[in-house]
């Protein structure tokens, strides 16, 4: 069977969940039998979002082989529960990266470097990459923004090009577009989604299915519009409402026939589609609960909940499997540092310390871990987190006082967290730290061996700072137990204090690998523990 390829667009406004649909379109193939490859193309000229801040472009999710990518990759993973890699995510700033070193080292002979056929040619080539080095029967890309932004230009051309090149029986273009309601008339309307075809059109581009995103159900009569006004069948007019919990939009576009009109489409040959065990995870995460858990997250950028969105859905999954009802407190530990923890703190079953970078809000997290020490609220830190909690502990166990990060004191005597050694002649921001998975040795005996149920284990990193060896033996006098370690001995993977009920931090962040089917072990226990 020849390799398939399918163009996920989106327009009018952006956050139409784009990836959202791609995903749920990722997942019905998968249970279909064929084997799915997925990527995101984004028009922004950042080499990846490894430098942005969370509030610019939401988190930064690390894939297997350590590559910095678009929150959108997660959503990817945890519908069609595949790796993904490097080659995943493009970005214009890496196209014209790619480029330019080539250039620059004369591989061009002499010749003129343009948008066409350079760049174009070099974004057909990525996503002809991820096919072959994946195997895929499908490639699903996602193309990033909106049509009609100037930066998106050349990524569209080049999928106008590609599909000459493949042929249109083995491509396939995807519309999403909004069909917004409007009060005063009591009304739906089509002219947006008809502009949004029209501009498509302008760039060469035929779609052959739109998606119509809505707030509520579209009756047959506005499909039926869309239709005919954007020059598609009925068929391929598929509405899609908003849905709570997400994981059941796959099961949604199942029932409107969206995965059985693609498969015709691209005479594709498979099985039926097997939703058993999704349906049974839905099912599970839509049963009324008759209890309830509140999961404080104290971290600086909760303004954007998508800063944490993968923290967020793995304490979605672990709730549900416990058959618990997830309420997220969100707490800004800059307004800790005004207050107390106290106040804020009182109603939480649970406190997670999420990661981040920079000095804002520092000092309210470590009240933070003090409050769940000395309460006996079960503690999850992440990344940055785990390093809270070492220097919480520093402070007031070890009898440490000054104790800090070198990333907040760089002059600090007492800097328990420390750049690791060979982060430490590196200048350059982007793509520089420790990242993508790495092995761990968990200590027998500990709460982190009983809740992986294993004593080897492989989780992805994203940091530069380490737990300082200096100090690692004054610790843990204070009855801090450091349960995880690199295979050498050398780096600190995880800390727990045995006093307290549940009371850990990880340097890693294993919220990437949680599935909604399949809870992550750490999460899992963090509810159980917070349930209690």
């Amino acid at each position: 069977m020849n390799r398939k390829y399918i163009f996920v667009t989106g327009g009018v406004v952006s956050g139409l969940g784009k990836g959202v649909s791609a995903a749920s379109l990722g997942l019905l193939l998968k249970q279909r039998g064929l084997k799915v490859a997925a990527q995101k193309l984004d028009p922004y000229l950042n080499v990846d979002p490894g430098t942005m801040s969370p509030y610019q472009h939401g988190e930064v999710f690390v894939t297997e082989d350590g590559a910095e990518t678009d929150l959108d990759l997660g959503h990817y993973e945890r519908f069609i529960d595949e790796n993904l890699n490097r080659k995943s995510n493009l970005t214009s700033g890496k196209v014209f990266w790619n480029i330019l070193t080539r250039e620059r080292r004369g591989e061009y002979l002499g010749r003129t470097v343009q948008i066409i056929p350079h760049v174009t040619d070099e974004i057909k080539s990525a996503i002809y990459s991820v096919g072959e080095m994946t195997g895929a029967d499908v490639v699903i890309t996602e193309i990033g923004g909106t049509i009609g932004d100037i930066e998106s230009q050349p990524f569209l051309e080049a999928l106008r090009q590609l599909r000459t090149e493949v042929g249109t029986e083995n491509s396939m273009f995807i519309h999403v577009v909004l069909v917004p309601y409007l009060a005063c008339s009591g009304e739906y309307k089509t002219k947006p989604s008809q502009h949004s075809v029209h501009e498509l059109q302008g760039m060469g581009i035929m779609p052959d299915c739109i998606i119509a995103r809505s707030d509520k159900t579209l009756d047959d009569e506005i499909l039926t519009k869309i239709a005919m006004f954007c020059n598609v069948g009925r068929r391929a007019v598929i509405g899609n409402e908003n849905m709570a919990p997400i994981y059941a939009l796959p099961l949604l576009l199942h029932e409107r026939g969206f995965d059985d009109y693609v498969v015709s489409r691209l005479s594709l040959e498979c099985r039926e589609c097997d939703l058993r065990a999704w349906r049974e995870a839905v099912d599970r995460m839509a049963k009324p609960k008759d209890r309830k858990v509140r999961i404080a997250i104290c971290g600086k950028y909760v303004k954007l909940h998508d800063a944490y969105l993968s923290i967020n859905e793995a304490l979605y999954h672990a709730a549900s499997s416990n058959e618990a009802e997830l309420e997220l407190l969100f707490v800004d530990t800059e307004d800790v540092e005004k207050t107390g923890p106290d106040k804020l703190l009182a109603d939480a079953d649970g406190i997670l310390v999420p990661g981040g970078f920079g000095a804002r809000g520092i000092e309210g997290m470590i009240q933070c871990a003090r409050y769940a020490r000395e309460h006996d609220v079960p503690y999850l830190g992440i990344c940055l987190g785990m390093q809270i909690a070492v220097i919480e502990a520093a402070r007031s166990l070890a009898g440490l006082e000054s104790a800090n990060s070198r990333e907040f004191d760089p002059d600090g005597d007492e800097c328990v967290i420390d750049l690791m050694d060979e982060q430490r002649n590196i200048t350059s921001k982007g793509g520089t730290m420790r990242l993508g998975a790495y092995p761990c040795e968990i200590r027998r005996g500990t709460l982190l061996h009983g809740l992986y149920g294993q004593g080897s284990i492989q989780e992805r990193h994203r940091h530069r700072y380490e737990v300082s060896p200096v100090f690692r033996d004054r610790i843990a006098s204070a009855r801090i137990v450091f349960s995880g370690m690199s295979p050498d001995g050398k780096l600190v993977e995880a800390m727990e204090n045995p006093s307290c009920r549940f009371f850990a931090g990880v340097q890693f962040h294993p919220e990437f690998k949680s599935r909604p089917n399949r809870v992550h072990p750490l999460f899992d226990g963090f509810i159980k523990a917070a349930l209690q």
